[in-house]
């Protein structure tokens, strides 16, 4: 999955203080407060529910069935999570606010490199270098992700001529008086993250799974000094970030670290190279005042688990259950409530009917009892999603969920 944020400019921020669903006279508290309570285990009087945006394809497929207009297709595909069109197509499904609406720093290579196009296949492949140095295949008709097939970070002289000046602190990176602008919490309605950045996720993409593993069994030096340099660049902006007089309701990384059978690097690697800076981060949140601290990691976390709790990460997103079955409720017992979850509806009911659906809604219902814990569909929603489904997931979750 790739890392979604945008810049404070591109959001719409009507979907910050307007609430699209709830009637305020009926409600004492906003979607906000509801949120922060529900991730805090505290009394709340609604429950939110929560989208995680759309493949591109999917709203095609609705604007060319009439459910949403070109202009929002278009609109999403261009600005994403939060905007304009975003906050439209989630009023006319019944979502109240996206889990991604965060605002952020330049956390990445700064500028990057210029893509380009290295070869042409005959079968129409192509063999692209992309923004960050990785050489991928793009097959035409192909809409996942691209095939890694090597990588500019060859060496030490590629990281310190090609990669190093370009992960520099500077205060180009930080959007100080569009964060300065977000001080007022009591006028906001949904909730403002603020994402922190990917402590080791973004350096698998600048070398490709394969060549991170090689990377920390043939030069661990370079491996550790590759690490410390995005950290404390994203240490940096957040200190950048904090101090600019914004406040924020939670923190946010992207990792996107594992995959269906478990971590892409050791958790004795994650614990010993990634982890002191997890704490060094979420100590700073702390200081001032963001108790909730969300991962965006798919795959299967549980080897990683441990770790980001004991480090100050509290509430994973998602929660993989289509593939194998995932769930918060296990965690729960063995974490007890330090551990959050955001995530965990399964998507593939909204290609099914609407007993499907209410079948995970009455399974999710289970779950949201053990508190601390908001369905969200997992990952983005696919193209063999009914628009008719997802709306009537949003109406029968509101009512079953209200009632808890």
């Amino acid at each position: 999955m790739l890392c979604l944020s945008f810049s404070v400019d591109r959001i719409c921020f009507s979907c910050y203080n307007e609430a699209s669903i709830f009637n305020k006279e009926d409600v004492n508290m906003t979607l906000r407060e509801n949120t922060l309570a529900i991730l805090r285990y505290q009394s709340y009087d609604r429950f939110p529910i929560v989208s995680f945006g759309y493949w591109v394809e999917t709203l095609q497929k609705w604007a060319d069935e009439g459910y949403i207009t070109r202009k929002e297709a278009d609109g999403y595909a261009r600005f994403g999570d939060n905007s304009e069109a975003d906050c439209s197509i989630m009023a006319r499904l019944g979502f109240d606010f996206n889990w991604n609406s965060c605002v952020s720093c330049h956390n990445g290579l700064l500028p990057g490199f210029e893509t380009e196009l290295l070869e042409t296949k005959a079968d129409g492949s192509q063999i692209i270098r992309d923004s960050m140095g990785l050489i991928c295949m793009i097959k035409p008709g192909v809409v996942s992700i691209p095939a890694e097939i090597g990588t500019t970070l060859t060496d030490r002289e590629a990281w310190e001529t090609l990669y190093k000046p370009k992960l520099q602190p500077s205060p180009a990176r930080i959007p100080t008086a569009h964060l300065a602008a977000l001080s007022d919490v009591d006028s906001r309605e949904i909730p403002l993250g603020l994402q922190v950045g990917s402590l080791i996720g973004t350096m698998r993409n600048l070398l490709g799974v394969a060549e991170l593993s090689y990377l920390y069994a043939d030069d661990e030096e370079l491996f550790g000094e590759i690490v410390d340099t995005m950290c404390g660049l994203c240490y940096e902006n957040l200190r950048g970030a904090l101090a600019s007089g914004g406040r924020f309701d939670y923190g946010h990384y992207w990792e996107d670290i594992c995959c269906k059978s478990g971590p892409l690097i050791t958790p004795e690697c994650f614990r010993d190279h990634i982890a002191p800076w997890y704490k060094k981060m979420t100590s700073l949140m702390s200081e001032h005042g963001i108790d909730i601290v969300s991962v965006d990691c798919d795959g299967m976390i549980d080897a990683l688990l441990p770790i980001w709790l004991e480090s100050g990460v509290n509430t994973m997103f998602p929660i993989e259950v289509g593939t194998w079955n995932a769930s918060i409720a296990p965690w729960r017992e063995l974490y007890g409530k330090e551990l959050r979850g955001v995530g965990g509806m399964n998507k593939t009911v909204f290609s099914r009917d609407r007993a499907a659906v209410d079948e995970e809604i009455d399974r999710l219902t289970k779950l949201i009892a053990l508190g601390g814990y908001i369905p969200c569909p997992d990952h983005r929603i696919a193209p063999d999603a009914k628009f008719e489904l997802v709306q009537y997931y949003c109406e029968k979750a509101r009512e079953a969920w209200n009632k808890i």
